[in-house]
């Protein structure tokens, strides 16, 4: 284990080392949670277009995905392992590029932005992914919002990789809550009692 740990130090370092002024400002802008809403904003809109008033059990499925991911993280992960963020490790302190003194929590394994992101990602493929063939870079939305956790020095890859697959379940569990509640609307629909 304690390779590993030596391994995500290392890899932190030189994924943090990929650093310029103006990606900072970039950096800091796309890890707020107000960025990502004009994508909700759309995705919420293709929703309703194509499953009209059954969108609403895709967005409960969203936000149970959102909910699940983020309470096992920051919830239940981050306090039980209690595993220092980079920016808040001594051993680290001159070594890591922190932008304009962020430094996020105390605790940081794993990471709840990657978990949430990866939720939502999942949800929306599983959903779109036979309607829109470009859906798939859904990806790359989470993948980019997790990469700011690690380029600001709040996250190891490992607390990333770990949220990431933490939301992929969450998200995946999101769809198929969505996928019962919209059956079980039908069922009521044909039987006459909506």
């Amino acid at each position: 284990m304690s390779e590993i740990l030596e391994w995500d130090k290392r890899l932190l370092l030189w994924l943090n080392g990929f650093h310029t002024v103006w990606l900072d400002t970039v950096m800091i802008l796309i890890t707020k949670p107000g960025f990502s809403v004009p994508l909700y904003i759309v995705m919420a809109f293709l929703i309703f277009k194509k499953y009209k008033a059954e969108g609403w059990f895709i967005l409960m499925g969203a936000g149970l995905a959102i909910l699940l991911s983020d309470r096992l993280t920051s919830g239940l992960m981050k306090p039980y392992f209690a595993r220092l963020r980079p920016s808040h490790e001594p051993g680290l302190e001159g070594l890591l590029h922190n932008v304009d003194g962020y430094k996020g929590g105390l605790y940081g394994f794993a990471s709840s932005h990657a978990a949430n992101t990866f939720a939502v990602a999942m949800l929306l493929w599983l959903t779109f992914k036979k309607t829109y063939r470009w859906i798939g870079f859904i990806f790359l939305w989470a993948v980019i919002i997790a990469y700011t956790r690690i380029y600001l020095g709040v996250h190891y890859p490992g607390d990333v990789i770990v949220g990431a697959l933490i939301g992929i379940g969450c998200g995946w569990l999101g769809f198929l809550s969505s996928q019962w509640l919209t059956t079980r609307w039908r069922r009521r629909v044909v039987i006459g009692r909506p």
